[in-house]
C-alpha cells in the first residue's frame, strides 16, 4: 500500500521489521532520525548479508525551515594499510574477502551518533531506539531467501573466514534455509552495551576493545587508534536545480553527483513526451548513465576526495553539452568498470516534516566475511575498491575509497519532498532516475513507482556482466528496439533482485505521507497516523 488517509508519517525499508521498528519509534513521539536509528540498527541484524554495524553509512536529512545537510559515516583505511602490508602477505591485488580485507573503519555507529545529536526537541532513550535490534539478536528472526540464497551463493568465498561459519552457517558448514531461526547473541550483547554506556563506546569504550582485540587477532590493518580517532562528519549537500524543483545528493567520496548528473541530463531531453514503457525512455536513460559514469571513469581521483568541489559537472552548460551529445538513434559504446555492491537504503519521515534518507552497507555480501566474535560483528570490505599499484586510488593509511553509496532527496516545486534511494553498485543511480521520473515526471504513486519494470546498464548486486539488463515485463518490442540501437540486452525475471532494492517515502505540500517498498525486496510501508 502506498498511501494511508489521515498519515502523517512513515517508514520505508527493505526489510519489514526494520520498517515497523521505526514505525513503533514515531509513534512514541520519537523523530525521524531516531526512528531511523531504530530502523538501521534492526536492520543491521536481521539483513546480515547487506548490511551491519561493522560497515559505512551515509545521511542526507531535510528539516522543515533548514537547509538539507547530510552526514558523511565512512571509514578510512587502518594505519597498517600500506601496499607493502599486503605484497607481504603476497597479494598481487586487493583483496575482496578475509582479514585483510577487513581494513577501514567501520563508520554507520558513529553516523548513529552524529545524527541523534542534529535532533532537536523531545528525545527517546539511545536503549529504546535499540530495543528492537537487541530483541531480534538475542531471540532470533526468519531468514531471509535473499539472505539464503546470498550465502549459498558465495559460500565457497565465505565459509573459510574467521568466525563467519560460526555465526552464520549450520553446524554442518552448510548455508541456512530460508524460513529457519538465526539468532546471534554476540551482536545481542554488543548492542546492550552500546545502549548502556553510549554510541561512542563501540570505538572507544569496551566494545571497541573487543572489537580491537578481535581485528589484531586476526591481523586486520585496523588498529585501535584508528578507532578512537574516528568521527563521522557533518556535510553540505550538492544541489541541482531541476526543471520540477531542486535535487540532492552527498559529495566525494560517494557518486551522488553521478546520480545527479543522471536527473539533469535527463530533465534535458523531454521525457515527459515519451511512453514510460518504451524503449526511447530507456534508451535516454541508459545513454544518459554512459554520460555520468564516463566522467566517473575519467576523473577518479576526484571521487577520492572527501568533499571535493564537484559543482562543475552539475552546471547547466555542463548538463546541456551532455544531453547534446546522446544520439538519441544509436547506443554509444560502453564498458564498465565498477563491482558489485550490496546496501540497504531506508526512508523515514516524521509528523513535523523531518525527511531522512539513508544509506548503509558492508559493501560486497558479508563484506570481508570476517565475523569478530567478541562482539558477532562482520566487518566490512569497502576497501577492496582502492589498489596496490594505482597512483590515485593506491591504499595508504587514512585513505577513503570510493562509496557507491549515495542517499537522494528532492525538493519539489509543488511542495512535495521526497527522499529515495536504492542498493547496487552502478545501479543505485539508475535506479534513482528510474523512481524519481516515475515520481515527478509521469505521475506514478510512490508504491507504482518503485514496483514499476526497471532496467540496469552495468554491475551491480549480483551480477558481472556489462549488458542492459531489462527486466521481462517491457514488451517485447522494446527488447527488439534497443538491440536495433545496437544495446547488447539481456533478459530478467519479471521482479528481479539485480536490478536492487529501491525505495521512497514522500511528505506532499499538506502533510499526508506516502511510501513505496520494493516487491524485490523483504521490505515494507509502515504508515503512522497523525
Amino acid at each position: 500500500m502506498a498511501e494511508s488517509e489521515g498519515a502523517r508519517a512513515v517508514a520505508v525499508a527493505p526489510h519489514a521489521a526494520a520498517a515497523q521498528a521505526a514505525a513503533r519509534v514515531l509513534k512514541e513521539g520519537g523523530s525521524a532520525i531516531e526512528a531511523m536509528v531504530a530502523a538501521a540498527a534492526v536492520i543491521a541484524v536481521v539483513y546480515p548479508h547487506m548490511t551491519g554495524l561493522g560497515g559505512d553509512g551515509f545521511w542526507l536529512i531535510h528539516e522543515p525551515g533548514r537547509e538539507p545537510y547530510g552526514i558523511d559515516a565512512s571509514g578510512p583505511a587502518g594505519a597498517l594499510a600500506t601496499p607493502d602490508f599486503y605484497r607481504a602477505q603476497g597479494h598481487k591485488t586487493m583483496p575482496a574477502r578475509g582479514p585483510a580485507a577487513a581494513n577501514t573503519v567501520a563508520g554507520t555507529v558513529a553516523g548513529w551518533e552524529l545524527a541523534l545529536a542534529q535532533r532537536q526537541g523531545p528525545t527517546l532513550a539511545l536503549g529504546r531506539l535499540l530495543e528492537d535490534a537487541v530483541e531480534y539478536a538475542e531471540h532470533g528472526f526468519a531468514v531471509t531467501q535473499s539472505q539464503a540464497a546470498s550465502t549459498a551463493g558465495r559460500l565457497a568465498d565465505l565459509r573459510g573466514q574467521p568466525g563467519f561459519r560460526e555465526h552464520f552457517l549450520g553446524a554442518d558448514g552448510a548455508a541456512p534455509v530460508g524460513g529457519t531461526t538465526l539468532r546471534q547473541p554476540a551482536l545481542a550483547a554488543t548492542l546492550r552495551e552500546l545502549a548502556g554506556h553510549g554510541l561512542r563506546d563501540f570505538y572507544e569504550g569496551a566494545v571497541g576493545d573487543l572489537i580491537a582485540a578481535d581485528l589484531a587477532a586476526v591481523a586486520s590493518p585496523v588498529t585501535p587508534s584508528d578507532l578512537r580517532t574516528f568521527r563521522a562528519r557533518v556535510v553540505t549537500p550538492l544541489r541541482m536545480a531541476h526543471s520540477l524543483g531542486t535535487l540532492y545528493n552527498l559529495p566525494p567520496p560517494t557518486q551522488g553527483v553521478l546520480s545527479l548528473m543522471i536527473l539533469g541530463i535527463l530533465d534535458r531531453l523531454g521525457l515527459d513526451r515519451l511512453p514510460r514503457e518504451g524503449a526511447d525512455m530507456i534508451h535516454l536513460a541508459v545513454e544518459a548513465s554512459k554520460r555520468a559514469f564516463r566522467v566517473r571513469d575519467c576523473h577518479k581521483g576526484r571521487f577520492l576526495e572527501a568533499g571535493a568541489d564537484v559543482g562543475e559537472w552539475l552546471m547547466a552548460s555542463r548538463l546541456d553539452a551532455e544531453g547534446l551529445a546522446i544520439d538519441p538513434t544509436r547506443a554509444a559504446p560502453w564498458r564498465a568498470v565498477e563491482g558489485p555492491a550490496d546496501t540497504v537504503w531506508l526512508g523515514v519521515v516524521d509528523r513535523q516534516g523531518c525527511a531522512v534518507s539513508f544509506i548503509q552497507s558492508l559493501y560486497h555480501e558479508f563484506g570481508s566475511g570476517v565475523v569478530l566474535p567478541g562482539t558477532g560483528i562482520c566487518w566490512q570490505n569497502r576497501g577492496t575498491s582502492l589498489s596496490l599499484t594505482g597512483a590515485i586510488d593506491r591504499i595508504a593509511p587514512g585513505r577513503r575509497p570510493f562509496h557507491t553509496l549515495n542517499p537522494a532527496l528532492a525538493v519539489l516545486a509543488d511542495g512535495r519532498v521526497l527522499a529515495y534511494g536504492a542498493m547496487g553498485g552502478d545501479g543505485q543511480p539508475q535506479t534513482q532516475a528510474a523512481v524519481f521520473t516515475r515520481v515527478a515526471v509521469y505521475g506514478d504513486d510512490a508504491e507504482q513507482a518503485v514496483a514499476a519494470p526497471r532496467w540496469l546498464l552495468g554491475r551491480t548486486w549480483g551480477s558481472v556482466s556489462d549488458d542492459v539488463k531489462i527486466e521481462a515485463r517491457f514488451p517485447e518490442t522494446v527488447f527488439r528496439e534497443l538491440e536495433r540501437r545496437g544495446h547488447v540486452v539481456s533478459r530478467l525475471a519479471p521482479f528481479d533482485e539485480i536490478v536492487g532494492h529501491a525505495g521512497l517515502v514522500l511528505r506532499h505540500a499538506g502533510g499526508a505521507v506516502s511510501g513505496g517498498a520494493d516487491p524485490r525486496s523483504d521490505g515494507a510501508v509502515v504508515f503512522v497516523d497523525g
